[in-house]
Parts: C-alpha cells; sequence; structure tokens
C-alpha cells in the first residue's frame, strides 16, 4: 500500500484469491468498479473490513485486501454493524446477493437502515439463486422461468430501492454491471456518504438467467433524468417503480446523524443529562487501549 501522500491505485486492493465467477458474470464489473472506488478515496486496506453473506457474490471479500469475513447466510448486514460497532475507524462495507438480503436476511435490511449505521451495503441482484443453480429469488420478475417455478413466477418481485428508501436509508442507489462508469461513481459517493447507504446493483447471471442477463437489461436501464432531485423522496419512490424503465443513479439521499455519533453525544442532546452512574462510553479511547 503506498504512503498516505501518495494515491492508492485499483491493483493495491488485489487479494489472492482469483475471482471464480463464470466467465462474464456481472460481478466481475462490480468488483472493478467496487476497487476503483477504493483506490479513488485513497482508502488504507489495514482500515478496511468487507462483509458478506452467503451467493457467488458473497465470495467478494476474498478477492479483496481487506479484513475479509465470509459469515453465515443473510446475516451480512449484523455482522458489519457489529465490526463497526467494535471499532467505528474502520470503513465497512456488506456485500450479499437478492436472496441472501431479501430472503433470509430480510429481517436486518430494515433495521441497519432505519439506525443509519455508517456502513455501505452493496446488493448485488441477478434476480435468480445462482449459486444453487437457478432457482427463484425475492426479485424474480414475474412471469420469468425458473428450475422452482418452471411455468413462471406468479409472485411481485421485491424492489431493493423502494424498500430503502421507506424503510430510512439516507443514501439509496441503484447500478448496473453494464454501465460501470456510473457504478464506480455510484459507490464512491455510497462510501463517502456518512451514514447506512444501499448501491442496489443488477449483475446478471449468465448461466442460470438465460433472458434476464445482458442482453435484456441494456435496453430497459437508463440514468435517472438530469432533473431528478435526490432530497425529494416521493420523487424518488416514483423513480423506483417506473413501469417501463429501471433507472439508476443516486435516487435518495439526506443528512441524519449516524448511529454511533448518536451514542456518543451528551446526555443532555438524549433529554437527560450523564452522571457518573450513567458514564460516557468513549470508544476512541478503548480502542487505542486495546489495540
Amino acid at each position: 500500500m503506498p504512503s498516505s501522500t501518495d494515491k492508492a491505485a485499483p491493483s493495491d486492493f488485489k487479494g489472492r484469491i482469483k475471482p471464480i465467477w463464470c466467465p462474464g458474470c456481472g460481478n466481475f464489473a462490480v468488483l472493478s468498479s467496487l476497487t476503483r472506488a477504493l483506490a479513488d478515496l485513497n482508502i488504507d486496506p489495514d482500515n478496511l473490513a468487507i462483509v458478506s453473506g452467503i451467493g457467488c457474490s458473497s465470495r467478494m471479500p476474498g478477492f479483496i485486501k481487506c479484513y475479509g469475513y465470509h459469515g453465515a447466510h443473510g446475516r451480512a448486514l449484523p455482522s458489519a454493524i457489529g465490526i463497526k460497532a467494535g471499532n467505528p475507524r474502520l470503513t465497512v462495507l456488506a456485500v450479499g446477493g437478492d436472496g441472501d438480503g431479501l430472503s433470509i436476511g430480510i429481517g436486518h435490511f430494515p433495521h441497519a437502515a432505519r439506525r443509519n449505521v455508517n456502513i455501505t451495503y452493496l446488493l448485488l441482484d441477478n434476480r435468480i439463486y445462482g449459486l444453487t443453480k437457478g432457482q427463484t429469488s425475492p426479485t424474480t420478475r414475474q412471469g420469468f422461468r425458473t428450475k422452482t417455478s418452471p411455468h413462471g413466477v406468479v409472485e411481485t418481485p421485491m424492489n431493493p430501492v423502494e424498500l430503502a428508501i421507506i424503510f430510512g436509508a439516507t443514501f439509496t442507489a441503484r447500478g448496473y454491471s453494464g454501465h460501470p462508469k456510473l457504478l464506480h461513481k455510484l459507490i464512491t459517493q455510497a462510501i463517502s456518504h456518512e451514514g447506512f447507504s444501499l448501491v442496489h446493483v443488477l449483475s446478471p447471471c449468465l448461466t442460470f438467467a438465460k433472458g434476464s442477463g445482458f442482453e435484456y437489461f441494456n435496453s430497459i436501464v437508463k440514468p435517472l433524468p438530469d432533473d431528478h432531485d435526490p432530497a425529494d423522496r416521493q420523487a424518488a419512490l416514483v423513480a423506483s417503480n417506473d413501469a417501463e424503465t429501471i433507472y439508476s443513479g443516486v435516487f435518495y439521499q439526506s443528512e441524519s446523524d449516524e448511529y454511533f455519533s448518536r451514542m456518543q453525544q451528551d446526555g443532555s442532546s438524549r433529554g437527560r443529562e450523564l452522571d457518573d452512574s450513567h458514564p460516557r462510553i468513549d470508544i476512541e479511547a478503548l480502542i487505542d487501549r486495546f489495540s
């Protein structure tokens, strides 16, 4: 890693393990966009933690030079929050797929968002269970045929962008593996945001989601209109549900105190004075003591 006065390069974040995704997988573009963002922000790998759950996308920590944690199915967010609580100085990212985050892990999503914990959540969505070879996922579109829905999916798919806005996320964006320049920009903005940030990434699976790959998304994924106001929550919700176009870009962004910074505020700002029986926790002192 270069010194603090030198500019980092994407190669500085190259892990010891080579990616083993299928050729053409959209996750390759996400990995490239992420390492470029980390380099742009000059983040020290020694201060970077990436947490994942289960799925193809959850292999990501192994391909990056960082503190990587490949955890249990659907538990990427609570694990990431725990790491951030233990050492708020770290840049913490959670990475997972549509199945990991919106099926078994859905219960953690609203609480991470409403608490406004300063972590970035990259939700890589290929609209299929890729690792287990082609079953219906929570985001599979209606009518699409899978191994578990051979006559076509009948359920209404989940919309991660809409959910994040409703849950109270202070930064919500959507990117697409087929538009790597914009994706790189969005990930950079998300990591820079002080609070919980979601980047929903459309990342096609070419092996098990035939008919829902780049050939499908290329014609319907478009950047948000230039006049879209990310401070307008209602406009963000409307744009996230457009019937004909899947928009990409920053849908919604607001400023709010981050969770752990609120915990460190004076008791008077929380409606009571701290006294000897309710001392203020000095996290910085604890980190210095035990690191």
